[in-house]
């Protein structure tokens, strides 16, 4: 009875925490989205938004920049956390210079490739020396907000696989070798299927974080065009309209979106491989 008193008391703050920081501004914007008018309950937020059009363009338009970010920013971590999968120096160091745009904050990326890619920028101007003469708007554009998403993706992707691909048992790999497996057949028969569930949680976790831009969007793109995401939408129904009922209600369609998302991906591969990948090294 004793141990349990115990370990009620250790979840307790967590407990606590929870409902003052999550539990409770949840319940309270639901409360405001459901009140569009003091003293009534109504859905009637929730219908304006699927009856506008230009709402219901915003969650395409964020899931077109969330869906290729993610996919992305995987495609670029895999191979790289692979091959630095060994504990070195170059590890070492790489990592650090991958792991730099997670310092900077998107802000400060936003504002480096707003100078970077401009007309007159480092990168056209390179681009010249080379002979290279087209041209593709990478700023004010949907491409320059897809382009801050990888970069901002790419580190956490990187950083998550490094960890679960270290963590498997290179004797797995030696075993297959004996057997005649060369390296492309090692990666497609023993790690790959043990790392599904590290690839599920890191696309899970870039996706949500791609989802929810806005600094870049804004920055970087067309906030009242082609890059006019969810975020947009709720901050200019909040701080522009002063409509915070409409703000919250697109702010809690943004997470319900998400979590709908995240179950998804997780019932389209709850039966990959879910043993351990360690081993014994």
């Amino acid at each position: 009875m004793k141990s349990r008193h115990q370990a009620w008391l250790q979840v307790l703050p967590a407990s606590l925490f929870l409902l003052a920081f999550f539990a409770y501004p949840l319940l309270s914007g639901l409360h405001s989205s459901l009140q569009p008018q003091p003293h009534v309950l109504s859905t009637s937020n929730y219908t304006d938004f699927f009856s506008n059009p230009e709402l219901r363009a915003t969650v395409w338009t964020t899931f077109s920049l969330a869906i290729p970010a993610t996919v992305l920013s995987l495609l670029l971590a895999l191979p790289c956390a692979y091959f630095m999968r060994v504990p070195s120096r170059v590890q070492k160091w790489t990592t650090i210079v991958f792991l730099l745009p997670i310092t900077f904050g998107s802000v400060l990326v936003a504002d480096g490739m707003l100078s970077y890619y401009a007309n007159n920028g480092w990168f056209w101007q390179l681009a010249a020396l080379l002979g290279i003469h087209g041209h593709v708007a990478l700023i004010h554009s949907f491409a320059g907000v897809l382009l801050s998403l990888v970069i901002a993706g790419f580190p956490f992707a990187f950083l998550f696989l490094l960890s679960f691909i270290a963590g498997i048992d290179p004797n797995l790999a030696r075993a297959a070798a004996t057997l005649g497996a060369g390296p492309w057949r090692q990666f497609r028969h023993v790690y790959a299927p043990l790392l599904v569930p590290g690839l599920r949680m890191t696309a899970i976790l870039v996706f949500v974080q791609s989802f929810a831009v806005f600094p870049s969007a804004v920055l970087l793109g067309i906030p009242s065009g082609a890059t006019r995401v969810m975020s947009i939408a709720a901050a200019h129904a909040a701080f522009d309209e002063y409509n915070y009922s409409m703000g919250n209600t697109i702010s809690l369609l943004m997470g319900l979106i998400q979590f709908a998302t995240v179950g998804l991906l997780l019932l389209a591969t709850r039966k990959a491989f879910r043993g351990s990948s360690a081993g014994f090294k």
